[in-house]
């Protein structure tokens, strides 16, 4: 278990995290999430004592990271891809990290084959790929065979198979009774992986529950609305707060107004709509309405108006 107790860290007059307190548990996969700047990369270095908190307490399994006599045993953590010299090869690099623990040469061909560096593993790791860095990252993670496993946003890099690997991974791993603690900026891949969710923005806690909710706590409304005059009802729905989007040609998607203010809306103004249907609130979704006002590196956010069809369209 991970446990945290007004944990504050302070660079200058910058607060990164700022008194946060959370528990990630054993035996489910706890997705730390939020915006850039956030302070997720500061707790998770916090945790493993890569850096000091200013005030507050983190333990891993009750001690301190460096409390423990053996860390890789404890705890498996993967911070940042391809943190091995570039000289070295992948095999060599797990040799050196086994033997500071007296962790046997054939769980390093474990874990080697475990994460699919087989045919890289004598190969420079200066020459890797950003997704074999991830593997290679993996397999340093998983090598004292630990209780505990932090990952910060382990599918980085990884094609469509390597992700869905690393899915399977954490939850069986999770399912064998461990601490999974995973952030990652892929939505569509946390809300099948995670069963627990602690979003954070600003270095403060915006949400602290089971992933169902979260979504099912967002005041976003989405509906699917059919009718034969899509112009005339998204001008008649256009209204601060309010976007309307074209699905297919007779279909508009609309969010922000509940199925009852569109009909209403489209009775008063003569049009006739053929299906009306509420849709499921993604995790997306929920997600971006807890961290729109925590977003400290903001774009410039240009929103495409309604166009109907064939408008804007180049030939």
């Amino acid at each position: 278990m991970i446990e945290a107790r007004e944990l504050t860290k302070r660079f200058g007059d910058k607060t990164a995290v700022d008194g946060i307190t959370f528990s990630v548990p054993p035996g489910k996969v706890t997705g730390f999430l939020g915006p850039n700047g956030a302070g997720k990369s500061t707790t998770m270095r916090m945790i493993v004592g890569l850096d000091h908190p200013t005030a507050g307490t983190v333990t891993v399994n009750g001690k301190p990271y460096a409390g423990h006599r053996s860390p890789l045993h404890e705890v498996g953590s993967l911070l940042e891809a391809k943190a091995a010299h570039p000289k070295r090869t992948a095999y060599n690099h797990l040799r050196a990290m086994a033997a500071t623990e007296g962790i046997s040469a054939a769980r390093v061909n474990e874990v080697i084959e475990l994460t699919g560096l087989g045919s890289a593993a004598r190969k420079r790791v200066g020459g890797y790929s950003l997704g074999m860095g991830q593997r290679l990252g993996l397999a340093a993670a998983l090598l004292g065979d630990p209780q505990t496993l932090i990952l910060d946003e382990p599918v980085n890099g990884l094609d469509p198979e390597g992700v869905k690997w690393v899915r399977f991974l954490v939850r069986g791993l999770a399912a064998e009774g461990r601490t999974v603690f995973i952030s990652s900026h892929l939505m569509s891949e946390m809300a099948v992986t995670a069963d627990h969710l602690i979003v954070i923005g600003r270095g403060r806690i915006l949400a602290d529950a089971p992933i169902d909710e979260v979504i099912a706590g967002s005041k976003q409304e989405r509906v699917l609305v059919r009718t034969d005059d899509t112009g005339a009802l998204a001008a008649a729905l256009g209204s601060p707060g309010v976007e309307v989007r074209r699905q297919e040609a007779d279909q508009l998607e609309i969010l922000g107004l509940s199925t009852r203010s569109i009909a209403e809306t489209a009775f008063s103004r003569g049009i006739l709509i053929t299906e009306l249907t509420p849709q499921q609130v993604s995790l997306e979704d929920a997600y971006m309405e807890l961290t729109g006002g925590e977003v400290e590196y903001q774009s410039q956010q240009r929103t495409a108006p309604y166009l109907p069809a064939g408008e804007g369209q180049q030939s």
